[in-house]
């Protein structure tokens, strides 16, 4: 028997087919490292699973043993949600098959796989699906918080195109939730986040996209951050839906298709991806220029994987980080003075303003048919994330996002928040996030799946009663 802490490991081992890893364990450091290089958090026992089955016997041995459980996909939370001190990690890195069906234009991805690996083994296909900006983000949190990207514009959320869910629940059982079996649970899923269990695999829908996409990137001098945002409000909230689009103030990156000169530039910046869209997208680039010449620009055919992955660098593994995000229904003249005044205040180089244009076919699906934590009707996602290499710069900017986020407040439609931008699970956010309804149907489910709240480091949803 092996024992650390007290607990002895060996009943785990003798029923589990993947890897149990300890502090004794010469990887037990890169095990428990998150995206978030601000975490640094030591679990008791990581529990690397190979199958449903490990799954089931590391959430019971947890139980028995009254350790926390964390659940580790692609560990890319802001929260470092995937670990807890002297807990139970549940690992599902290894379980990260992606299997494709080009017939039924589906894919089944386990719940340890990346953004990145379900794009390549779709796009062999000429399909995907829609989902995420940062290629080596976990589908798993992504999708169970909502999952938004270049493709929600035509085709939804990831969580809209969930067509089951194989989960492990509190009590161990290997269940499919689907709009036939489990519709509660499966409703619950799709936007209520790792509340309701451990899923080791989703079935998601696809559609033919790619393999090129039209690139448009255009970047504006600090100075002109008031016309350049009203330009880019206009420019968004008529796109056509096979245009996905995402505004920004940052820095430039010191990229090759970014003059020298302007590299490291603070502006802000438009970024258009158009799908079998060239001549709107060509057009468009002109409508742009015209009406507010850029300090420069980028328009080129780009593959839809390379796409997924123009801003990882923005983000990369191991940056310290911090964010806070707020729902609006536009960028009002008034909001927009608000980010411009704010902007400037930003220290780290890395640090970077979002304003993501929710539309099109992500407003045609009902508030009510799924849990997604949020209105479905038009509007923007106002994200500001402070990156940072060093803990003094991401003080400064931790303060710059707080300072953004309770001046665009008062101008928010309500209280709530994109569930998977939280840094903070502050619990007044998450039921806003929900809205009461919505909220209360959540509580309901989660008292029938997880009735002693096993699963809570997340978003949590406390059970009914």
């Amino acid at each position: 028997m092996t024992t650390v802490a007290g607990l002895e490991l060996g009943g785990l081992r003798s029923r589990f087919s993947g890897r149990v890893i300890t502090a004794a364990d010469g990887d037990y450091d890169q095990a428990r490292s998150v995206w978030n290089g601000a975490i640094d958090a030591h679990p008791a026992v990581i529990a690397r699973c190979a199958r449903p089955g490990d799954v089931a016997a590391a959430v019971s041995f947890a139980q028995d043993a009254d350790l926390e459980i964390s659940v580790r996909g692609g560990a890319h939370s802001f929260a470092g949600a995937a670990v807890g001190d002297g807990g139970l990690t549940i690992d599902l890195s290894a379980m990260s098959q992606v299997r494709v069906d080009p017939g039924a234009r589906t894919a089944r991805a386990g719940g340890g796989a990346t953004l990145a690996q379900l794009d390549a083994a779709t796009q062999a296909h000429g399909l995907a699906t829609p989902g995420g900006t940062i290629s080596h983000t976990g589908i798993g949190g992504l999708t169970l918080g909502g999952g938004f990207g270049w493709l929600t514009p035509q085709f939804g959320l990831s969580c809209d195109n969930l067509l089951s869910a194989q989960v492990v629940t509190a009590a161990g059982q290997v269940l499919r939730a689907s709009h036939d079996q489990y519709p509660d649970l499966f409703w619950a899923l799709r936007g209520g986040g790792g509340n309701f269990g451990v899923v080791t695999e989703f079935e998601f829908q696809l559609h033919p996209v790619g393999p090129l996409a039209q690139l448009g990137m255009f970047f504006w001098d600090l100075d002109d951050g008031e016309p350049a945002l009203a330009l880019a409000q206009q420019v968004t909230a008529d796109l056509p839906p096979r245009m996905g689009s995402l505004i920004f103030g940052g820095n430039a990156p010191a990229a090759p298709f970014v003059p020298q000169q302007y590299h490291f530039r603070p502006g802000f910046g438009l970024i258009v991806a158009a799908f079998g869209a060239d001549a709107e997208h060509a057009r468009l680039a002109g409508q742009i220029r015209s009406a507010l010449p850029p300090l420069f620009e980028f328009i080129a055919p780009i593959p839809y994987t390379a796409l997924q992955q123009i801003l990882d660098e923005s983000a990369p593994w191991g940056i310290l980080a911090y964010q806070k995000s707020l729902y609006l229904d536009a960028l009002s003249p008034e909001v927009i003075s608000i980010i411009t005044a704010q902007q400037a205040r930003k220290q780290s180089p890395m640090s970077v303003l979002l304003a993501i244009p929710m539309g099109g076919a992500f407003c045609q699906v009902p508030d009510e048919a799924t849990a997604f934590g949020g209105s479905r009707a038009p509007g923007v996602i106002v994200d500001a994330s402070a990156f940072a290499p060093e803990p003094g710069l991401l003080a400064a900017d931790r303060d710059w996002a707080r300072q953004l986020w309770a001046d665009l407040r008062p101008h928010a439609p309500g209280t709530g928040s994109y569930v998977n931008f939280m840094t903070e699970y502050e619990a007044d956010q998450v039921r806003a996030s929900y809205g009461p309804a919505k909220y209360q149907r959540l509580t309901q489910v989660k008292a029938a799946y997880d009735p002693g709240n096993v699963f809570h480091r997340n978003p949590n949803i406390n059970p009914a009663g």
